[in-house]
């Protein structure tokens, strides 16, 4: 079991995406737990500026050598910044996830939905398990 960067204010989802809360601002990205899994990543496509998301719904795909996994919103919003760089070079992506490597910023629709997320004790525990 490798030794995870879980930080303590993020949210994290059963599909092991991470959401960091910046008052109304989130940044979504893939776990290193996920990445690992993956295995090296070749191919991000991710929505585009001023497109909505759903929380538990799609909202991009990331191709792998090993699989094609889609990409599940933690939260509903707007989307107000993509992470072009790592759509142009997904290497990044496996490189560092947790930080260079978000895929998109959106702006929340409501904090009700932070709720149903898990925090680092519990997300380092469903990998664990």
């Amino acid at each position: 079991m490798s030794n995870y960067k879980l930080p303590e204010e993020f949210y994290y989802t059963k599909e092991h995406e991470w959401a960091q809360i910046d008052e109304n601002t989130v940044t979504i990205g893939i776990t290193e737990f996920a990445q690992e899994q993956l295995g090296e990543v070749v191919y991000v496509e991710l929505p585009e500026e001023g497109q909505k998301i759903t929380q538990g719904q799609t909202f991009g795909v990331v191709e792998s050598v090993k699989a094609v996994s889609d990409l599940y919103a933690p939260i509903s919003g707007t989307v107000v910044e993509v992470n072009t760089s790592v759509t142009d070079n997904p290497t990044v992506l496996n490189d560092d996830p947790m930080n260079v490597g978000w895929l998109i910023k959106v702006e929340l629709d409501s904090e009700k939905e932070l709720a149903s997320l898990m925090r680092a004790p519990e997300y380092k525990a469903l990998i664990q398990s």
